[in-house]
């Protein structure tokens, strides 16, 4: 997790995080989620012309930030989240695998989505609603430690179905590493 205002947080998680660990369907499904920085008006009008307006050669700036953890990290796989093919055509590019590529990362494409309105779109109940929009390739997750990597957590919807699903398959632990925490 980054630093967070003392006001997000409650013995020493995220209330977010904290929330969805009081939530017996969601207990101990992610392990944990660690975010490089706080998503502020700064980082939202970088990430904005990085995602929508194709600027690639913004991800260049997070790479040495996300080899370095990496380098320290315990996974056996790292799962960009997916986007639907639809939103893969949008934009031309997945931004969390381009940010693990420029890392000189090789991510694992084991999870396809189903198309659905943008998340940017969404209000957080809205978001918190969601049903699963994630499909497992065939691909043995069983006993493996896995890292999930997006580029902004929101509500953790998102990366708690993702791992929900990764766990029913019979990964042993999954967690996630996010860019940015809103």
């Amino acid at each position: 997790m980054t630093n967070l205002p003392s006001n997000l947080l409650k013995d020493d998680v995220c209330l977010d995080c904290y929330r969805w660990e009081r939530d017996p369907e969601w207990l101990g499904i992610l392990e944990h989620n660690h975010s490089f920085y706080h998503y502020n008006d700064f980082l939202k009008d970088y990430l904005a012309r990085y995602k929508y307006r194709g600027d690639y050669a913004l991800a260049q700036a997070f790479s040495q930030t996300i080899k370095t953890y990496l380098a320290e990290a315990e996974y056996d796989l790292i799962i960009p989240i997916p986007l639907s093919d639809e939103r893969l055509y949008e934009r031309g590019f997945n931004q969390s695998t381009a940010l693990l590529e420029e890392a000189e990362v090789r991510p694992s494409h084991i999870l396809t989505r189903w198309h659905s309105e943008k998340q940017s779109k969404k209000t957080r109940s809205e978001r918190l609603l969601q049903e699963q929009g994630f499909r497992l390739e065939e691909s043995d997750v069983k006993g493996k430690i896995i890292l999930l990597f997006d580029d902004i957590y929101t509500t953790g919807t998102t990366l708690r179905q993702a791992a929900n699903l990764l766990r029913d398959a019979g990964a042993d632990t999954v967690s996630s590493l996010t860019l940015a925490r809103g």
